[in-house]
């Protein structure tokens, strides 16, 4: 899927094909609702003690969610193209949120309002659907970075992210992806040097 002149068309097609088949008139309520938005690298997307109002769709780009403890920004998700985010407890309690989100590189992003969401999926069987898929797979990706950090060795931890998002890897920086694995980052750069001289 290409990520130059997306459409708020092309996004809906693409939410349906990837969570639920729609019709042609949940198509269009879907797309009724979307709202595009443009980061430059480095601009905030979602602040601590903001209230987080929607769940976003990456069409290009890459962001990170962190929060602070001890004075530190720990990461806590990072997301790239075709990718889901949200803040999910301050979205749900609207209360604010814990956490900040920030674009780390030039970023389109879909919005998907949640008080819209919910008034369209009250009214159409397979939006309804489309919220409860993104909702469990945000819900397992959780469970699966908790499993990673409970259970994984730095090297099991590099390799699943490797396997999971390329991308992320080539493109996110360092220190983020240290802070995501929970390991410093010279730990990390001995795990990448001990991965690169395994593959050949």
């Amino acid at each position: 899927m290409t990520t130059i002149g997306l459409t708020t068309r092309d996004i809906a097609r693409e939410l349906a094909r990837r969570y639920s088949t729609m019709t042609h008139d949940e198509l269009d309520a879907l797309e009724s609702i979307l709202v595009p938005m443009k980061f430059q690298k480095g601009e905030m997307i979602l602040r601590e003690g903001e209230v987080c109002e929607a769940i976003y769709w990456v069409a290009k780009g890459l962001v990170r969610q962190y929060y602070y403890k001890n004075g530190k920004e720990l990461t806590e998700y990072m997301a790239t193209e075709n990718q889901i985010f949200m803040s999910i407890e301050s979205l749900f309690k609207e209360q604010p949120s814990t956490q900040q989100i920030q674009a780390i590189e030039p970023t389109i992003l879909f919005a998907l309002p949640k008080k819209d969401l919910e008034r369209e999926a009250v009214k159409n069987v397979n939006i309804q659907m489309l919220y409860r898929k993104i909702l469990e797979e945000s819900l397992i990706i959780s469970q699966v970075h908790a499993d990673m950090l409970r259970f994984e060795s730095a090297q099991e931890r590099y390799a699943k992210l490797v396997k999971r998002s390329p991308q992320l890897v080539l493109r996110a920086p360092l220190v983020y992806i240290a802070s995501y694995l929970q390991m410093t980052p010279e730990t990390l750069s001995r795990v990448r040097t001990s991965a690169l001289l395994g593959e050949k």
